[in-house]
């Protein structure tokens, strides 16, 4: 067939693709081409867009992301462990290195078939954590695939699932609290058995017969500043903080500083419905509330 386009067609067409292409960078890649199995690679199963790992009474699983990041956001499509999970965790989670390391970390804590997930969420700044929040979700996670995801700038770390907030983590440090922001930081998962503590303290057990554990993944995306390895520290903190660069990112964006009121609404609704513990209400565990804590939104 004749191939005959008036040329200013062909332009547009063109300028429309390449308008595409550089709004792909948030689109979803493939699992290998930004993660890596780190180790039990045979437990690993590919399915097209969809990545399987699995728990068995040999091993669990876990990756990496090939890169690390300093700000920006992460997120994963995760279906969880289906039928009685007990005892098994899946985390998702960021991470620098180190023994004073930074960490934000989802772990899905598994429970008997009919028992609600826990999605437990911690923050660990300077090796330090101690900060956890339980919240049970407002669907069934192991039913579908939904979004888990980090976004990390400046002034917050927020926790979502499928875009709701779930969890901020405040830049407190005018009130002499450390927050993360110098250490790059890996982006992993893994899922193993902790039946010591996952599933109502400890007290319910794996149950082997039911294994195979599979977690299922799929829409791998990440929109953060690249921090590659060959490149001193100090000039990837300048590099990828706005203030030290000359490219703006949209993390930092001022909108992008605390949460809209639409979110804050979103927050406070999870908090009054979803969240069976808070750190920061343990009186057994800290008698005096944690500083943070007295400046966080309750």
């Amino acid at each position: 067939m004749a191939f005959s386009v008036p040329i200013s067609m062909g332009s547009l067409v063109l300028g429309v693709f390449i308008a595409f292409a550089m709004v792909g960078s948030v689109s979803s890649s493939r699992f290998d081409e930004l993660f890596q199995p780190s180790w039990a690679l045979d437990h690993f199963t590919y399915e097209g867009e969809l990545m399987k790992m699995k728990l068995d009474n040999y091993s669990g699983a876990g990756f990496s992301s090939k890169s690390k990041y300093m700000f920006g956001k992460v997120s994963i499509k995760i279906k969880l462990v289906e039928g009685d999970s007990a005892g098994t965790v899946t985390a998702f989670y960021m991470s620098s290195d180190g023994p004073y390391h930074n960490e934000f970390d989802f772990e899905f804590l598994g429970n008997t078939t009919g028992e609600p997930y826990l999605v437990q969420t911690n923050v660990y700044v300077n090796g330090v954590g101690n900060r956890e929040q339980r919240l049970n979700l407002w669907f069934d996670p192991t039913k579908d695939f939904h979004a888990y995801s980090i976004l990390w700038n400046h002034r917050q770390v927020v926790f979502l699932v499928d875009e709701t907030p779930v969890r901020v983590h405040s830049n407190l440090e005018h009130k002499g609290i450390p927050y993360p922001k110098d250490q790059s930081m890996g982006v992993y998962s893994s899922i193993w058995n902790a039946d010591d503590w996952a599933t109502q303290g400890g007290r319910v057990k794996t149950d082997w017969s039911h294994a195979p554990f599979i977690a299922s993944y799929t829409g791998f995306e990440i929109d953060a500043c690249e921090c590659p390895d060959a490149v001193a520290a100090v000039d990837n903190i300048k590099r990828c903080s706005t203030t030290g660069g000359e490219k703006g990112y949209w993390w930092d964006e001022p909108t992008m500083s605390e949460l809209n009121l639409h979110q804050s609404h979103q927050l406070t609704w999870v908090r009054a419905h979803h969240m069976v513990y808070n750190y920061c209400t343990d009186t057994s565990r800290f008698p005096v509330a944690p500083v943070e804590c007295l400046h966080h939104h309750h």
